[in-house]
C-alpha cells in the first residue's frame, strides 16, 4: 500500500514538472532519469537515461559526441535525425545528402566502396574494381564525387585518341572499348575484336594482333594466306613448294590446323597424277617416295616402284615400249595399266613415219602440252629444205599443206602453185606431174615461157623464130592451150591476111616473107607481076612497082580501097604532088614525119643566098616558102627581127629585089650603105664638100627626104625662124630637086 503511494505521488510530481520541462512538449521522461538534485547539469554517468529508448539511438562516434553538437537548444524535438542536419556536405550534393549510404557512425572511412558503387548506375567490374577512386573523380579536394559517363569512351577518351598500334582514330574504330576489350583482363590485350570477316580458329587463333598486323598503324592486311605465309612457303622443303612451282594459295592443301598438318594437295590428281585416287590410292606415304629430287619435284620416278625384269617382260608386244620414268606417265596417265595411253585416240593420231618414230624423238622435254603443229618438231627440216628452198621461198610453215607423213617428205603436192606460176591450159594437165617441168630441181626453175621452151623456139622453122627475131614472149602469139592456132596479130600489126582480099591465098609465112632470116621483110612483086601491074597504074601519081609502095598504097590489100594521101595530115601539093613516093618514104610509109626539116634539112643547110644556117632562119619551112618548085615565090614576115622596115620601106617590103638586088648575103642595115649615090649626088648642098654626116638618119626621116631635120637655125644661121622664116622656099625646090636621084623617095 506504501509503495503505491509512492507511485502516484511520483507520477503527480512528474505530471507536475511536465508542465515546467525546458525540452519542449514532446520529452514525457522522468527529469531524474537526466539530472540529479544537485545539478541541472547533464553527467552521462550518473544519468540513467539512454538515447537508445529514442527514434536515434546513438552508436559509434556518436556515443562520444557532447548532446549540445547535435541539440543546440533545450528543445530536443527540433533536433534533426538525418545526417546532413549536423555534418557539412563536403561532397557538395555530388552523392546526394544521405551520408548512412556511404558511412557508418564508426567512422567516415567507406569499407565497402564497390558494393556501394554497384548500387550506381555504373558497378565497379574487373580492372575497375582495383582502380582508386580519385584515378576517375579528380578534383582539388578528392572530395567532390561529380557524376562521371556512364560510357568508356567518357573516360579512356585520351586512351582512344593517344592509341597509335593501331591508330583508333585514324582507323575510325568504335568508341565502345567494351566491344573489343574486356572488363575484367588487365591491360588493353584483347580477343574480344570481332573478327568474323576473317575467322580466327585453330592456327589463327592467337592473342597477338602484331604477328599478323605487322605495321604500326595495324593496317588491314591482305586475307590471302602466302601475304602472311610467305617465308614458310619458301623455306618448305619436304616438298620444296618454289621449286616444285606449287601455288601460292596455301588453302588449296592445308587447313588452318597448327604445323601445317594435315595437308592434301588434292589438285595432284587433276593436274598430274592420281594418288588419292586410282591404283595408287594408299600406296605411298611420302612425296619423295616417288619425287626422289628433293631440288626438283618436277622429276618423278615411277621406276623405283615397278622394278625390271618384271616390266620389261610386261611390256615385249608394246610398240614404243621404254622402261624410262616419262614413258609409265606417258603411257599410264592414270596410273592404271588396264588403260593404257591409244596415241591414236587423241587429236594427233600416228601415222605413216610417225609410227615407228621413238616416244622422246617428239616428246624431249615431256608428255604434257606438247606441240602438235609441224613445224615445232620440223623446224630444222623446213630450214634446210634447199629443194627447194623453203625458207627462201616463204613456204608455208605448216608442213601438211604440202606433205603427208610418209617417210622422205614424198608424196608431195604443191596447191598453192598459183601463188608463184599459174597453171592453166596444158601446164593445168600436168599439175601433178611436178618433174615434168622441174626435173627434179626446184630452185630456179624459170616462170616465163621463153625460160623452159627455149628448145621449142628455137626448133621451129616455120617459121624460123630465131631467123625472123620473133618476140620471146610467147604468150604474145600463143596460149598455154597449145602452140596453134596462134593469137599472132598480123592483120592489126602489119598487113590483113587473115582477112580481106588476101584471106586464104597463101598457106606458108615464106610466099610473103621469103628471107627466112629477116621477116621484117616482105615481098608482094612476088605474086603481083609485071606487065600487069605497071600496066594498071599508067594513071596513078608517083607509083613505083616495089614492094614498100605496094603496101604503102594498098595497106589493106584491096586495089579498091587505095591509099589517098590527101585523106591524110599531109595531103600533096605543088611541088609535092609529083614526086616519087619514095623520096619521101626511102625507110617505110609508117609513122614518116610530115615536118619541113625532115626531108630539106639538106636544102636548108646548103642555101647560101641568104644562109639561113649562120642566120638562125626558122627550120619550118612554111614560115616563109610554099610548096611551089624552086622555093619561090618566098615572104619574109620576120624581116623586122633583122632590120625594121618602115615609112618608104614598108611600102617595099615586098620588094625584095628593091633594096637585096637578088644578093640576100651582106646587104647594108645603114641608110649610107643603100644610100650612098643619092647622099654623093646631092649638090645643094654638097654633102661631100660640107661634109654632111653619113647618118642619113640624123636629118631625114624614112618617109621622106624632104621636109629634113638639119638644125640650120642652131648650128648656123635661123632660116627656119626669124626674118627669113618662109623666103626662098621655092628656090630651095628648085635648086635642090635637080640634085636628086632617081632611087630617092621623093
Amino acid at each position: 500500500m506504501l509503495r503505491l503511494s509512492q507511485i502516484a505521488l511520483m507520477i503527480l510530481i512528474g505530471f507536475s514538472l511536465w508542465g515546467q520541462s525546458p525540452h519542449g512538449e514532446r520529452l514525457v521522461i522522468d527529469c531524474a532519469q537526466c539530472h540529479t538534485a544537485d545539478s541541472w547539469k547533464f553527467d552521462s554517468k550518473k544519468a540513467i537515461f539512454t538515447h537508445d529508448i529514442t527514434l536515434f539511438p546513438l552508436t559509434g562516434q556518436h556515443r562520444a559526441v557532447d548532446c549540445r553538437l547535435c541539440h543546440s537548444s533545450l528543445i530536443f524535438e527540433d533536433a534533426k535525425s538525418d545526417c546532413i542536419s549536423c555534418h557539412q556536405d563536403i561532397h557538395q550534393q555530388t552523392v546526394g545528402d544521405d551520408c548512412a549510404r556511404c558511412h557508418t557512425p564508426q567512422s567516415w572511412i567507406v569499407e565497402n566502396i564497390y558494393e556501394i558503387h554497384e548500387r550506381t548506375s555504373f558497378p565497379l567490374f574487373g580492372v575497375h574494381a582495383s582502380v582508386n577512386c580519385f584515378d576517375c573523380h579528380k578534383n582539388e579536394s578528392y572530395l567532390v564525387f561529380s557524376p562521371l559517363g556512364n560510357q568508356c569512351i567518357d573516360c579512356h577518351r585520351d586512351d582512344f585518341n593517344n592509341t597509335t598500334k593501331p591508330d583508333h582514330k585514324a582507323k575510325g574504330f568504335s568508341e565502345n572499348c567494351i566491344g573489343c576489350h574486356d572488363l575484367i583482363d588487365n591491360g588493353w590485350n584483347t580477343d574480344k575484336v570481332d573478327h568474323s570477316f576473317f575467322p580466327l580458329d585453330k592456327g589463327h587463333n592467337i592473342n597477338d594482333c602484331a604477328a599478323c598486323h605487322k605495321s604500326e598503324d595495324y593496317s588491314v592486311v591482305s586475307n590471302e594466306c602466302f601475304s602472311c605465309h610467305k617465308a614458310d612457303y619458301e623455306k618448305t622443303s619436304e616438298p620444296d613448294h618454289k621449286l616444285a612451282g606449287f601455288s601460292n594459295d596455301c588453302k588449296e592443301c592445308h587447313t588452318t590446323d597448327p604445323e601445317w598438318n594435315p595437308a592434301v594437295y588434292s589438285a595432284h590428281d587433276a593436274l598430274h597424277f592420281p594418288i588419292y585416287s586410282g591404283k595408287h590410292k594408299g600406296t605411298w606415304n611420302k612425296c619423295s617416295e616417288c619425287h626422289n629430287n628433293p631440288s626438283d619435284y618436277k622429276v618423278n620416278t615411277c621406276i623405283a616402284c615397278h622394278k625390271n625384269p618384271e616390266t620389261d617382260d610386261a611390256h615385249k608386244n608394246t610398240a614404243g615400249y621404254q622402261y624410262s620414268d616419262n614413258l609409265c606417265l606417258a603411257c599410264h596417265p592414270t596410273g592404271d595399266a588396264d588403260n593404257a595411253f591409244d596415241h591414236n585416240a587423241t587429236a594427233f593420231p600416228l601415222t605413216g613415219a610417225h609410227k615407228n618414230t621413238d616416244c622422246l624423238s617428239c616428246h624431249q622435254t615431256g608428255y604434257e602440252g606438247t606441240s602438235s603443229v609441224c613445224m615445232d618438231c620440223h623446224n630444222v627440216d623446213y630450214n634446210q629444205s634447199v629443194n627447194p628452198d623453203h625458207k627462201k621461198l616463204g613456204l608455208d610453215t605448216d608442213c601438211k599443206t604440202c606433205h603427208t607423213t610418209e617417210p622422205d617428205w614424198s608424196p608431195a603436192k604443191f596447191d598453192i602453185h598459183n601463188s608463184f606460176f599459174v597453171l592453166n591450159g596444158k601446164h593445168a594437165v600436168i599439175a601433178n606431174d611436178c618433174a615434168a617441168c622441174h626435173k627434179g630441181i626446184y630452185n630456179n626453175t624459170p616462170n616465163t615461157c621463153y625460160g623452159c621452151h627455149s628448145k621449142d623456139y628455137s626448133e621451129v622453122t616455120e617459121p624460123d623464130h630465131n631467123a625472123g627475131q620473133f618476140p620471146k614472149e610467147c604468150e604474145s602469139c600463143h596460149t598455154e592451150s597449145s602452140w596453134t592456132p596462134t593469137t599472132f596479130n598480123h592483120d592489126g600489126l602489119y598487113f590483113p591476111i587473115y582477112s580481106g582480099k588476101h584471106k586464104d591465098q597463101w598457106n606458108q609465112c615464106s610466099e610473103c616473107h621469103s628471107n627466112t632470116g629477116d621477116y621484117t621483110q616482105f615481098t608482094c612483086i612476088s605474086c603481083h607481076k609485071n606487065p600487069e601491074t605497071d600496066d594498071a597504074h599508067k594513071s596513078v601519081n608517083g607509083y613505083s612497082y616495089n614492094n614498100a609502095a605496094c603496101l604503102a598504097c594498098h595497106p589493106t590489100g584491096d586495089a579498091d580501097v587505095s591509099f589517098d594521101h590527101n585523106t591524110t595530115g599531109f595531103p600533096l601539093t605543088l611541088g609535092h604532088s609529083g614526086l616519087d613516093c619514095m623520096r619521101c618514104h626511102a625507110n617505110g610509109f609508117e609513122n614518116t614525119p610530115n615536118q619541113c626539116q625532115s626531108c630539106h634539112t639538106d636544102d636548108f643547110n646548103s642555101t647560101l643566098n641568104p644562109n639561113h644556117k649562120t642566120l638562125g632562119l626558122s627550120l619550118d619551112c612554111t614560115q616563109c616558102h610554099t610548096t611551089n618548085p624552086g622555093w619561090d615565090p618566098a615572104k619574109f614576115d620576120n624581116h623586122n627581127a633583122f632590120y625594121a622596115l618602115k615609112g618608104k620601106h614598108a611600102v617595099i617590103a615586098n620588094d625584095c629585089a628593091a633594096c637585096h638586088n637578088g644578093n640576100y648575103i651582106n646587104t647594108p642595115n645603114t641608110c649610107y650603105g643603100c644610100h650612098r649615090d643619092n647622099y654623093d649626088g646631092t649638090t645643094d648642098p654638097n654633102h661631100i664638100t660640107l661634109q654632111f654626116p653619113k647618118e642619113c638618119e640624123s636629118c631625114h626621116s624614112e618617109n621622106s627626104w624632104v621636109p629634113s631635120t638639119f638644125n640650120h637655125d642652131g648650128l648656123y644661121f635661123p632660116i627656119y625662124s626669124g626674118k627669113h622664116k618662109g623666103n626662098g622656099i621655092n628656090v630651095w625646090i628648085v635648086i635642090i630637086r635637080p640634085a636628086i636621084s632617081s632611087n630617092s623617095h621623093v
